[in-house]
């Protein structure tokens, strides 16, 4: 992922089905600049054309996870004007709207710090894990500044009520306040052992029907149960049933065999 003599700020790998999107600043803590997110933003891309990732991990190098945004990069920010600054907060905004939108299951592996714009990958993903020294903070406020782009995604992992406590106070929160809070769903401080449950239900199960799962949920957002979502999900559940993957699951479920698609080594069994 190097661009134009770039350095490389993210490692990408992809191993039997997992792309592992790799933060690689640990000397400046995984702090992010406009490079970074061009890298990340590439890396994210490449992942969701490749049939063959089934499943994206974001994690990252070093002590901690990420430290925000990084100071040289804010620096810049400061000089530019309105339309640069516009530009900039654009490529972040991408960042993060294609990883929340990403056709496959993602999953966050977190230790140690992760601030300010982090807690925005960490909220866009479908599953995070935390070790039990993780520590957050939303503390743009500090600085005279707000986390603009990141808080649709802060705000529905955290709720409004949350969110609006810590991007006032900028206090720092710990790995039980974040699972308290909804912004992990995990703390254990063997993430890889966290993970692999995850990630083997996530190769077991149909890649078009978790992919559908995402747009689902994320239409339901809203929470309003109306003429159009009843007809929205009717027409979801009827598209799937006649589609390939569809097929083959309930044909597989009737004939006591695996579908095609799925890496588990156990017998189908009965509907949960």
């Amino acid at each position: 992922m190097n661009n134009n003599q770039q350095p490389s700020y993210v490692q990408s790998n992809l191993n039997e089905g997992v792309g592992e999107l790799i933060l690689n600043r640990p000397d400046v803590h995984n702090a992010f600049d406009e490079v970074m997110i061009a890298q990340m933003i590439t890396a994210i891309e490449a992942f969701a054309a490749d049939p063959q990732c089934q499943v994206l991990v974001l994690r990252a190098n070093g002590k901690n996870f990420s430290a925000g945004a990084d100071l040289n990069w804010m620096r810049k920010q400061a000089q530019m004007d309105f339309e640069q600054n516009l530009n900039d907060a654009n490529e972040l905004a991408k960042l993060m709207h294609l990883l929340d939108k990403f056709p496959k299951p993602s999953l966050a592996l977190v230790q140690g710090a992760a601030f300010g714009g982090a807690l925005g990958l960490i909220c866009c993903c479908d599953i995070a894990i935390s070790n039990s020294r993780a520590s957050f903070c939303l503390s743009e406020v500090k600085l005279g500044l707000l986390p603009a782009v990141i808080s649709p995604y802060v705000v529905r992992a955290m709720g409004n009520r949350q969110a609006r406590r810590y991007m006032l106070t900028a206090e720092r929160f710990d790995a039980q306040s974040a699972l308290t809070h909804q912004v992990i769903h995990e703390i254990n401080d063997d993430l890889d052992a966290a993970a692999k449950p995850f990630i083997d239900a996530f190769k077991a199960n149909s890649p078009q029907g978790m992919a559908w799962v995402k747009t689902l949920v994320s239409r339901l957002e809203d929470g309003v149960i109306d003429e159009a979502t009843l007809a929205y999900t009717s027409e979801k559940i009827a598209r799937i049933r006649v589609s390939t993957e569809g097929q083959e699951g309930l044909n597989a479920f009737f004939d006591k065999r695996q579908p095609n698609w799925s890496q588990a080594a156990t017998p189908a069994k009965g509907a949960q």
